[in-house]
């Protein structure tokens, strides 16, 4: 295996980069850094099709997708000969959901045949296993709220409404959207110091597993500390863990519930 990383912001690009016992070739969406990595290749939206040319004279055989990518706009004076059949796809694609649109990206490196991995077959061991990961466990009512949490996400992610919610005293007060987790904690900050508020957060019914997984890393436990939030829980097997012992020391510190659950 020759393997490729079509990587974007965060530390996750990095976490898998070092996890490889042959370092693979890094290629960046402009403007999407990941950090603490230099990437080996740029391309813009509008090259995509010289960059899959590039893969394979290179050798690269799979490629994964990681990192957080913003949904780019297509310039149609910026591109290039071997993109230009792409447009039709592109424009479907920039019309749809995210899944829908991580679908068509997909579609398209498997049909110029590359092996697309997910960061879980690359890095199991990010993958959440069972359990409550801090000192503080969860009581009745968050197992209640987490029960809410999951039949929410069943629901309005099968629409492609996103990954995480927060519940508070058996409903819902928030739900993730196009701003991301960090975003929907700090929305819900005014409204959860009282309400010992979780965020949940697991995947979308019919989650492509390869790319987009659920993810939380220690960002996301100061921030829920920081907000007033009681815990974290996330679905086991279903959502990636970034650092995991720096996350349980935070939640320790802050007194944060951080559950994987192993419920449906």
């Amino acid at each position: 295996m020759t393997l490729a990383l079509i990587a974007g912001t965060g530390q996750m690009p990095k976490v898998v980069a070092e996890a490889q016992e042959i370092p693979p070739l890094v290629c960046m969406l402009e403007g999407n850094a990941p950090d603490g990595l230099v990437p080996d290749v740029t391309f813009r939206l509008e090259t995509l099709g010289s960059l899959l040319v590039d893969l394979g004279t290179r050798g690269v055989t799979d490629v994964c997708f990681v990192g957080g990518i913003a949904r780019p706009e297509l310039d149609p004076g910026a591109l290039d000969a071997e993109t230009a059949p792409l447009v039709p796809l592109f424009q479907q694609a920039l019309k749809q959901g995210d899944d829908g649109a991580l679908r068509i990206v997909l579609d398209i490196f498997e049909k110029t045949g590359f092996a697309v991995r997910g960061v879980e077959d690359l890095v199991p061991a990010l993958l959440a296993e069972g359990g409550v990961y801090s000192q503080a466990w969860p009581d009745a009512q968050m197992r209640r709220d987490a029960e809410v949490g999951a039949e929410h996400i069943a629901l309005e992610g099968a629409r492609d409404i996103g990954q995480a919610c927060v519940v508070a005293g058996g409903r819902v007060i928030g739900m993730e959207d196009a701003a991301g987790t960090d975003a929907l904690i700090a929305r819900m900050a005014d409204r959860s110091n009282d309400a010992r508020a979780i965020l949940f957060k697991a995947p979308k019914p019919g989650q492509e597993r390869r790319i987009d997984l659920p993810t939380i890393g220690p960002d996301t436990v100061e921030a829920a500390a920081k907000a007033g939030f009681a815990g974290i829980v996330i679905d086991a097997g279903d959502v990636l863990v970034l650092n995991r012992a720096q996350c349980v020391e935070l939640a320790d510190r802050h007194g944060l519930v951080l559950w994987a659950r192993t419920g449906d």
